[in-house]
């Protein structure tokens, strides 16, 4: 059973093995076959964060500091996320929450 924002490790198509945030609403990613996540990666490449990244740490399940890229959501089978590492903090699912948000210019209203 898997929960939103929990960081997980996912062996991406042409880009191998990185973790990744759930971002499934909490029903769906709770029992659902097919769920959402947003993939990540290291930033040991030494760049800053690019517009649509959120910043990652240990505290998050990381090893290092990692870039959770928000401006592509991967729908993915459950049963293939592995790996547990982690929850997002809270701090940092607020900033991912935001970042979706702004990325896809999510309006609470039109």
């Amino acid at each position: 059973m898997k929960y939103p924002f929990e960081v997980w490790r996912y062996n991406f198509p042409q880009k191998g093995e990185h973790p990744c945030v759930v971002i499934s609403p909490p029903d769906r990613a709770a029992g659902a076959k097919v769920i959402n996540i947003l993939y990540c990666t290291s930033q040991r490449q030494s760049r800053a964060p690019k517009p649509f990244e959120v910043t990652l740490d240990q505290a998050d399940g990381m090893d290092w500091e990692t870039f959770c890229d928000c401006s592509l959501m991967y729908s993915v089978e459950s049963a293939l996320l592995f790996g547990r590492r982690g929850m997002v903090v809270l701090e940092r699912r607020r900033a991912i929450r935001t970042m979706l948000r702004d990325v896809f210019r999510l309006l609470a209203t039109d």
